[in-house]
């Protein structure tokens, strides 16, 4: 073998060499490991759900600390909430609310509508303009037992004693279906159908529980037309409120609203006694003594006992 062959196998020998070296080299590396995906940011997922939310709420004006009567609003009583579902007539802008008076007390967290600057105490804000508010004292016997709640109905019936003045006993329904808007401190709901206190807590709602079953006062709504009527009823005898059942859902427009109420009223008037007549002491007479029964019945008076015997 010449010089040459063997110059040739030895370059090819060191080329094998240096690329089998190389391979090596190559294999032997550890390769870099890769970079950590980047995680998703939980804010980008909450700023794009509360924009989603965002969408589907409503902008409601509410107070964000107490507000005393006569005092004009400031931005900073104010702020925007957004909800879900807005109330009824509520202001959807704080310019709408800066600047305006309320007439009686708001409490931080209160939604302002239009109904938040009405003039007006919360028993004028309950009644109808047809209606006045009067204040009748109870106890446990004529409060039905405690038991009264605002927003029952009851009809107010009247006892007479019997008297020297008086000598026949009666019992009669003076006024039918009057509207209970307090029980002592214990109040119903205001005319857009608000409660007209703030929401307590449950403490506070069991202790005003509490109360309105030892109340003394129970303030009705009175139509206009009645009104002396039920005066009258408290000064000359003796009261009871007979609650109703809610099942009357026709009680809400008893004595307004609906066309029958001067029906109510026509009825009322001609099934009550004379007022006139228990003023001036005189007792409605029996319906005997009237001529309702036969003309042959002797009227027997024995001291303050009155009947009718037929001979």
């Amino acid at each position: 073998m010449n010089s040459r062959v063997t110059m040739g196998l030895a370059g090819l020998l060191l080329l094998g060499a240096v690329f089998f070296g190389y391979w090596g080299l190559v294999l032997s590396r550890q390769p870099e490991p890769a970079p950590p995906a980047q995680p998703v940011a939980p804010r980008v997922v909450e700023q794009v759900t509360s924009n989603a939310e965002d969408q589907t709420r409503q902008p409601v004006v509410v107070l964000v600390r107490d507000v005393p009567p006569f005092v004009p609003l400031t931005a900073a009583d104010l702020a925007l909430e957004k909800l879900r579902t807005a109330p009824a007539g509520s202001l959807s802008a704080i310019d709408q609310a800066v600047g305006r008076t309320p007439w009686r007390q708001l409490s931080a967290g209160t939604w302002l509508n239009a109904q938040s600057f009405e003039t007006g105490g919360t028993l004028a804000r309950m009644i109808r303009s047809d209606e006045r508010a009067l204040a009748v004292a109870v106890d446990e016997v004529i409060g039905a037992a405690g038991q009264l709640s605002p927003g029952d109905y009851v009809d107010v019936l009247l006892f007479l004693r019997q008297d020297t003045t008086n000598p026949q006993q009666s019992a009669q329904i003076a006024v039918p279906a009057m509207r209970v808007l307090a029980v002592g401190e214990q109040l119903g709901l205001t005319n857009d159908g608000q409660p007209a206190a703030p929401a307590v807590t449950r403490e506070e709602k069991l202790k005003q529980d509490q109360r309105r079953i030892a109340a003394r006062t129970v303030v009705l709504a009175v139509p206009e037309q009645l009104l002396s009527r039920l005066m009258l009823a408290t000064q000359v005898g003796v009261l009871r409120l007979a609650v109703r059942s809610s099942d009357e859902q026709r009680l809400a427009h008893y004595w307004a609203g609906n066309e029958d109420a001067i029906g109510h009223l026509d009825a009322a008037n001609s099934n009550l006694f004379q007022f006139t007549q228990l003023a001036l002491g005189k007792a409605p007479r029996s319906p005997l003594a009237q001529g309702g029964g036969p003309r042959s019945a002797v009227e027997v008076i024995r001291g303050n006992q009155v009947s009718q015997q037929t001979p």
